[in-house]
């Protein structure tokens, strides 16, 4: 290899390392976004539902917990991408079932939707009430 491929090499190799330092940035400045608690109304098949989205950011990870007057379950494998963030919880009231979230965050407002089994997603909408 010639001193002229080793530079264009060279180039190559820093503009890719560059290009994944950019995106790792992006993305964990894209964590901070979700970060907050969230006042969400789910409408489900038997009612609306009021549920508190408590979600923080640490050392580039998500965390998050979902409350209701009946039980406080914590997110599980949640990913962000952009603005969207999937995660799935196992809950018990009203009765036992695995929660697939697929939620987009602009701002303040949270919307999106919960899915469970075979059922219809249900809609979800809401509002950061503070900041994590």
């Amino acid at each position: 290899m010639d001193a002229f491929s080793r530079e264009l090499n060279a180039a190559c190799v820093a503009r890719r390392i560059q290009a994944r330092i950019t995106e790792l940035q992006r993305t964990k400045n894209d964590l901070s976004a979700f970060a907050g608690s969230w006042d969400v109304t789910i409408d489900t098949p038997i009612g609306k539902m009021a549920v508190v989205f408590d979600i923080t950011e640490e050392n580039g990870a998500i965390h998050g917990t979902a409350r209701s007057d009946a039980e406080t379950v914590e997110f599980v494998d949640p990913v962000a991408d952009g603005n969207r963030l999937t995660w799935s919880q196992d809950v018990t009231t009203p009765m036992k079932l695995t929660l697939k979230f697929d939620v987009t965050v602009e701002g303040d407002t949270m919307t999106g939707t919960s899915k469970a089994g075979i059922v219809p997603a249900s809609k979800l909408y809401g509002s950061r009430s503070s900041t994590g």
